[in-house]
Protein backbone atom coordinates (compact mmCIF):
# COMPACT_ATOMS: atom_id res chain seq x y z
CA UNK A 1 0.00 0.00 0.00
CA UNK A 2 1.21 3.50 -0.85
CA UNK A 3 0.50 6.27 1.65
CA UNK A 4 1.28 9.96 1.56
CA UNK A 5 3.42 10.81 4.58
CA UNK A 6 3.42 13.85 6.85
CA UNK A 7 6.39 13.49 9.26
CA UNK A 8 5.89 16.70 11.25
CA UNK A 9 8.43 19.05 12.77
CA UNK A 10 9.70 16.72 15.50
CA UNK A 11 10.79 14.12 12.92
CA UNK A 12 14.29 15.59 12.85
CA UNK A 13 14.56 16.47 16.53
CA UNK A 14 12.81 15.22 19.67
CA UNK A 15 10.93 12.37 17.94
CA UNK A 16 13.65 11.22 15.54
CA UNK A 17 13.41 7.66 16.88
CA UNK A 18 9.63 7.66 16.30
CA UNK A 19 9.85 8.56 12.63
CA UNK A 20 12.92 6.37 12.03
CA UNK A 21 11.28 3.34 13.63
CA UNK A 22 8.04 4.06 11.77
CA UNK A 23 9.83 4.02 8.42
CA UNK A 24 11.65 0.81 9.38
CA UNK A 25 8.46 -0.96 10.44
CA UNK A 26 6.57 0.11 7.33
CA UNK A 27 9.41 -1.18 5.18
CA UNK A 28 9.16 -4.58 6.87
CA UNK A 29 5.38 -4.64 6.45
CA UNK A 30 5.72 -3.77 2.77
CA UNK A 31 4.02 -0.38 2.81
CA UNK A 32 5.45 2.68 1.07
CA UNK A 33 5.51 6.13 2.67
CA UNK A 34 5.77 9.00 0.19
CA UNK A 35 6.65 12.22 2.02
CA UNK A 36 4.56 15.11 0.72
CA UNK A 37 6.51 17.94 -0.87
CA UNK A 38 7.11 21.27 0.81
CA UNK A 39 5.12 20.40 3.91
CA UNK A 40 4.82 22.95 6.71
CA UNK A 41 4.29 22.86 10.47
CA UNK A 42 0.74 21.88 11.46
CA UNK A 43 0.68 24.69 14.01
CA UNK A 44 0.83 22.50 17.08
CA UNK A 45 -1.34 23.72 19.93
CA UNK A 46 -0.11 27.31 19.72
CA UNK A 47 -1.61 28.21 16.33
CA UNK A 48 -5.20 27.34 17.16
CA UNK A 49 -4.83 28.96 20.60
CA UNK A 50 -3.83 32.18 18.83
CA UNK A 51 -6.34 32.16 15.99
CA UNK A 52 -8.77 29.47 14.83
CA UNK A 53 -8.26 30.14 11.12
CA UNK A 54 -4.47 30.03 11.48
CA UNK A 55 -4.90 26.75 13.35
CA UNK A 56 -6.94 25.38 10.44
CA UNK A 57 -4.99 27.01 7.63
CA UNK A 58 -1.59 25.54 8.45
CA UNK A 59 -2.70 21.88 8.32
CA UNK A 60 -5.11 22.62 5.47
CA UNK A 61 -2.19 23.67 3.26
CA UNK A 62 -0.70 20.20 3.76
CA UNK A 63 -4.04 18.60 2.90
CA UNK A 64 -4.30 20.57 -0.33
CA UNK A 65 -0.80 19.40 -1.24
CA UNK A 66 -1.54 15.79 -0.32
CA UNK A 67 -4.76 15.63 -2.32
CA UNK A 68 -2.80 15.93 -5.54
CA UNK A 69 -1.37 12.45 -4.98
CA UNK A 70 -4.81 11.02 -4.27
CA UNK A 71 -3.56 8.83 -1.41
CA UNK A 72 -4.51 8.63 2.25
CA UNK A 73 -2.31 10.98 4.29
CA UNK A 74 -0.53 9.23 7.17
CA UNK A 75 0.57 11.33 10.16
CA UNK A 76 2.13 9.26 12.99
CA UNK A 77 2.37 12.21 15.40
CA UNK A 78 -0.86 12.44 17.42
CA UNK A 79 -0.82 16.25 17.53
CA UNK A 80 -0.21 16.59 13.80
CA UNK A 81 -2.86 13.97 13.11
CA UNK A 82 -5.44 15.79 15.23
CA UNK A 83 -4.74 19.15 13.58
CA UNK A 84 -4.94 17.61 10.12
CA UNK A 85 -8.23 15.95 11.03
CA UNK A 86 -9.64 19.27 12.27
CA UNK A 87 -8.79 20.92 8.97
CA UNK A 88 -10.15 17.92 7.07
CA UNK A 89 -13.48 18.17 8.89
CA UNK A 90 -13.70 21.89 8.14
CA UNK A 91 -13.16 21.25 4.44
CA UNK A 92 -15.56 18.32 4.34
CA UNK A 93 -18.33 20.22 6.12
CA UNK A 94 -18.10 23.18 3.77
CA UNK A 95 -19.47 26.52 4.89
CA UNK A 96 -17.68 29.75 5.70
CA UNK A 97 -14.52 28.20 7.14
CA UNK A 98 -14.01 25.94 4.13
CA UNK A 99 -14.59 28.87 1.78
CA UNK A 100 -12.11 31.00 3.72
CA UNK A 101 -9.47 28.24 3.62
CA UNK A 102 -9.87 27.74 -0.12
CA UNK A 103 -9.77 31.47 -0.81
CA UNK A 104 -6.77 32.16 1.43
CA UNK A 105 -4.75 29.22 0.13
CA UNK A 106 -5.91 29.61 -3.47
CA UNK A 107 -6.87 25.94 -3.80
CA UNK A 108 -9.99 23.85 -4.33
CA UNK A 109 -10.92 20.81 -2.26
CA UNK A 110 -11.88 18.65 -5.21
CA UNK A 111 -9.91 15.42 -4.61
CA UNK A 112 -10.93 14.37 -1.10
CA UNK A 113 -8.50 12.18 0.85
CA UNK A 114 -8.49 10.64 4.32
CA UNK A 115 -6.05 11.19 7.22
CA UNK A 116 -4.74 8.28 9.28
CA UNK A 117 -2.71 7.88 12.43
CA UNK A 118 -1.15 4.56 13.44
CA UNK A 119 -4.49 3.72 15.06
CA UNK A 120 -6.32 3.70 11.71
CA UNK A 121 -3.41 1.93 10.06
CA UNK A 122 -3.55 -0.89 12.62
CA UNK A 123 -7.35 -1.08 12.41
CA UNK A 124 -7.18 -2.48 8.89
CA UNK A 125 -8.53 -6.06 8.89
CA UNK A 126 -5.22 -7.48 7.66
CA UNK A 127 -2.93 -5.43 9.93
CA UNK A 128 -2.53 -7.86 12.82
CA UNK A 129 -1.75 -10.75 10.50
CA UNK A 130 0.89 -8.61 8.78
CA UNK A 131 2.55 -8.01 12.14
CA UNK A 132 2.43 -11.65 13.21
CA UNK A 133 3.87 -12.80 9.88
CA UNK A 134 6.93 -10.57 10.30
CA UNK A 135 7.83 -11.22 13.95
CA UNK A 136 11.35 -12.63 14.25
CA UNK A 137 11.64 -12.27 18.02
CA UNK A 138 8.33 -12.71 19.87
CA UNK A 139 8.24 -10.34 22.84
CA UNK A 140 7.09 -13.05 25.23
CA UNK A 141 7.11 -12.04 28.88
CA UNK A 142 7.08 -8.30 28.15
CA UNK A 143 4.12 -6.67 29.90
CA UNK A 144 3.03 -3.25 28.62
CA UNK A 145 0.22 -0.74 28.91
CA UNK A 146 -0.85 1.27 25.88
CA UNK A 147 -1.17 5.02 26.39
CA UNK A 148 -3.18 6.99 23.81
CA UNK A 149 -3.29 10.40 25.49
CA UNK A 150 -5.63 13.14 24.34
CA UNK A 151 -5.40 13.44 20.57
CA UNK A 152 -5.29 10.01 18.92
CA UNK A 153 -8.95 9.21 19.54
CA UNK A 154 -10.54 12.43 20.82
CA UNK A 155 -12.65 14.36 20.22
CA UNK A 156 -14.60 11.68 18.33
CA UNK A 157 -16.28 14.24 16.06
CA UNK A 158 -12.76 15.00 14.77
CA UNK A 159 -11.15 11.55 14.82
CA UNK A 160 -14.29 9.50 14.00
CA UNK A 161 -13.19 7.07 16.71
CA UNK A 162 -15.94 4.72 17.84
CA UNK A 163 -14.29 3.65 21.10
CA UNK A 164 -12.63 6.81 22.33
CA UNK A 165 -12.92 6.05 26.05
CA UNK A 166 -11.42 2.56 25.86
CA UNK A 167 -9.49 2.11 22.60
CA UNK A 168 -7.69 -1.21 22.16
CA UNK A 169 -5.92 -0.96 18.79
CA UNK A 170 -2.41 -0.39 20.15
CA UNK A 171 -2.88 -3.25 22.58
CA UNK A 172 -3.76 -5.54 19.67
CA UNK A 173 -0.58 -4.52 17.85
CA UNK A 174 1.52 -5.21 20.96
CA UNK A 175 -0.03 -8.63 21.39
CA UNK A 176 0.47 -9.46 17.72
CA UNK A 177 4.19 -8.94 18.41
CA UNK A 178 4.05 -11.38 21.32
CA UNK A 179 3.87 -8.91 24.22
CA UNK A 180 1.26 -8.99 26.97
CA UNK A 181 -0.92 -5.85 26.84
CA UNK A 182 -2.44 -5.06 30.22
CA UNK A 183 -5.69 -3.14 30.47
CA UNK A 184 -5.68 -0.07 32.71
CA UNK A 185 -7.90 2.92 33.41
CA UNK A 186 -5.56 5.75 32.41
CA UNK A 187 -4.93 5.11 28.71
CA UNK A 188 -6.69 8.28 27.50
CA UNK A 189 -5.70 10.63 30.34
CA UNK A 190 -3.65 13.71 29.44
CA UNK A 191 0.13 13.69 30.00
CA UNK A 192 0.20 17.44 30.59
CA UNK A 193 0.95 18.14 26.91
CA UNK A 194 2.51 21.57 26.31
CA UNK A 195 2.17 22.36 29.99
CA UNK A 196 5.43 20.45 30.25
CA UNK A 197 7.07 23.56 28.78
CA UNK A 198 5.22 26.28 30.68
CA UNK A 199 4.40 24.44 33.92
CA UNK A 200 6.85 21.58 34.17
CA UNK A 201 6.13 20.86 37.82
CA UNK A 202 2.42 20.30 37.13
CA UNK A 203 3.17 18.10 34.11
CA UNK A 204 5.60 16.17 36.29
CA UNK A 205 2.88 15.47 38.83
CA UNK A 206 0.58 14.17 36.08
CA UNK A 207 3.26 11.96 34.50
CA UNK A 208 4.46 10.65 37.86
CA UNK A 209 0.91 9.56 38.66
CA UNK A 210 0.60 7.83 35.28
CA UNK A 211 3.87 6.01 35.86
CA UNK A 212 2.71 4.84 39.27
CA UNK A 213 -0.61 3.60 37.88
CA UNK A 214 1.12 1.77 35.02
CA UNK A 215 3.47 0.07 37.50
CA UNK A 216 0.57 -0.85 39.76
CA UNK A 217 -1.13 -2.47 36.76
CA UNK A 218 1.96 -4.66 36.39
CA UNK A 219 3.53 -3.06 33.32
CA UNK A 220 7.21 -3.24 32.43
CA UNK A 221 6.85 -0.37 29.95
CA UNK A 222 4.43 2.20 28.56
CA UNK A 223 3.70 2.16 24.81
CA UNK A 224 2.77 5.43 23.08
CA UNK A 225 2.16 6.89 19.62
CA UNK A 226 2.77 10.58 20.32
CA UNK A 227 6.01 12.54 20.50
CA UNK A 228 4.79 14.88 23.23
CA UNK A 229 3.40 12.06 25.35
CA UNK A 230 6.72 10.27 24.97
CA UNK A 231 8.77 13.33 25.91
CA UNK A 232 6.70 14.10 28.99
CA UNK A 233 6.47 10.51 30.20
CA UNK A 234 10.14 9.82 29.48
CA UNK A 235 11.39 12.90 31.34
CA UNK A 236 8.85 13.55 34.09
CA UNK A 237 7.81 10.28 35.72
CA UNK A 238 9.46 10.88 39.07
CA UNK A 239 10.58 7.83 41.05
CA UNK A 240 8.93 4.99 39.09
CA UNK A 241 10.71 5.51 35.75
CA UNK A 242 9.10 2.91 33.54
CA UNK A 243 10.61 2.84 30.03
CA UNK A 244 8.42 4.54 27.42
CA UNK A 245 8.37 2.99 23.95
CA UNK A 246 6.85 4.14 20.71
CA UNK A 247 4.64 1.37 19.33
CA UNK A 248 6.87 1.32 16.24
CA UNK A 249 9.97 0.80 18.42
CA UNK A 250 8.30 -2.17 20.08
CA UNK A 251 7.38 -3.63 16.69
CA UNK A 252 10.86 -2.85 15.38
CA UNK A 253 12.33 -4.94 18.18
CA UNK A 254 9.98 -7.82 17.36
CA UNK A 255 10.92 -7.49 13.68
CA UNK A 256 14.62 -7.14 14.60
CA UNK A 257 14.98 -3.99 12.51
CA UNK A 258 18.52 -2.74 12.06
CA UNK A 259 19.70 0.30 14.01
CA UNK A 260 17.50 -0.27 17.05
CA UNK A 261 20.35 0.59 19.42
CA UNK A 262 20.31 4.13 18.05
CA UNK A 263 16.64 4.47 18.96
CA UNK A 264 17.27 3.52 22.58
CA UNK A 265 20.00 6.16 22.90
CA UNK A 266 17.38 8.88 22.34
CA UNK A 267 15.53 7.85 25.50
CA UNK A 268 16.01 9.36 28.94
CA UNK A 269 14.89 6.08 30.55
CA UNK A 270 16.89 3.38 28.77
CA UNK A 271 14.52 0.68 27.41
CA UNK A 272 17.22 -1.64 26.09
CA UNK A 273 17.13 -3.81 29.23
CA UNK A 274 13.59 -4.89 28.37
CA UNK A 275 14.86 -6.92 25.44
CA UNK A 276 17.89 -8.78 26.83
Amino acid sequence: MDLSFYPGCTAHSTAWEFITSTRAVFDVLGHNLEEIEDWNCCGGASARALDRMVGLGLPARNLFTAQEAGRTLFAPCAGCYNNLRRALKALEEGGEEADALKKTLGREWDKPIDVWSLVEFFQRPEAMEEIRNNVKKPLEGLKVVAYYGCQLVRPPKVTDATNWENPTTLESACEAAGACAIDWSYKVDCCGADMGISHGEHAGTICSNLGVKAAEAGADAIVVSCGLCHANMDMRQGEVKLPVLYITELLGEAFQCEGRDKWWKKHVIDPSGLFK
